[in-house]
C-alpha cells in the first residue's frame, strides 16, 4: 500500500447501490487486523451489517436519536443530533457497515479508575490505527468510506441490538463512491509540530 491511498482518501458520503463483495470485505478487515495495538491486545471486534441486519441496526440508531432530543443522556453534545440524523441517511445509502467494538471496554456510562482510563485510551488508541488500516485498504480497492462516531448518541440501544457487553467506538459505512470530494482543508505542518530536537 503506497501513499497514494493516504493523500487520495476522503470521507464519502454518496455512494451507488452497486453491492461489495465478501471478498472485498475481507480484505479490508485482514488489514486491519495487522494494525499495531499496546501490549498486542488486539482489542477489536467487528460486526458486519447488510441488508435487512443493517436496516435493524439504523432502526435502532434512529430510536436512540428521537431519544436523545427528548431524554439526554449526551446533553453537552445534543448540536451534534442534526448531524447525527444525516449521518444516519448516509449509512441506509451505505450497502454496508462494520461497526466496531473494543473487547476490553466499558459502557462510558461507568466510572474507571486511574488504570482503567489509560487501558481504555491505549486500546482506542490501538482501534483507531486498526480503522485508519481498513480506510486505507479499501481507498486502494476503489470502495468508499465514512468512519462514523454518531453511534454515541444511540449507544445503549445499540448494545441491546448487538447483544453485546464490549464498548461500541462506532461504525465505517463502505460501497463504492458515487462522489468524488476535493480535500478538506488541513491545518499547516507549522502549526501542528514543533521541534525540540
Amino acid at each position: 500500500m503506497g501513499d497514494k491511498a493516504i493523500f487520495d482518501r476522503r470521507s464519502i458520503r454518496k455512494f451507488s447501490n452497486k453491492g461489495v463483495s465478501k471478498e472485498i470485505i475481507d480484505t479490508i478487515i485482514s488489514a486491519g487486523i495487522v494494525a499495531p495495538s499496546a501490549k498486542n491486545r488486539q482489542p477489536w471486534k467487528c460486526i458486519v451489517l447488510g441488508n435487512e441486519h443493517k436496516e435493524e441496526f439504523l432502526t435502532y440508531m434512529e430510536t436512540g436519536i428521537k431519544r436523545e432530543e427528548i431524554n439526554a443522556m449526551l446533553p453537552q453534545s445534543k448540536s451534534g443530533l442534526t448531524d447525527a440524523k444525516n449521518t444516519l441517511q448516509i449509512m441506509r445509502e451505505a450497502p454496508v457497515l462494520i461497526v466496531v467494538l473494543n473487547t476490553n471496554g466499558k459502557s462510558p456510562f461507568v466510572s474507571l479508575n486511574a488504570d482503567e482510563r489509560f487501558t481504555e485510551i491505549c486500546d482506542n488508541l490501538s482501534i483507531g490505527a486498526f480503522i485508519e488500516n481498513m480506510l486505507l485498504q479499501a481507498q486502494e480497492l476503489g470502495i468508499g468510506t465514512l468512519w462514523i462516531a454518531n453511534t454515541c448518541f444511540a449507544y445503549r440501544e445499540l448494545i441491546s441490538y448487538l447483544d453485546t457487553e464490549f464498548q461500541l467506538i462506532g461504525a465505517i459505512a463502505l460501497g463504492y463512491p458515487n462522489e468524488n470530494p476535493t480535500a478538506r482543508p488541513r491545518k499547516t505542518f507549522d502549526d501542528i509540530v514543533e521541534f525540540r530536537i
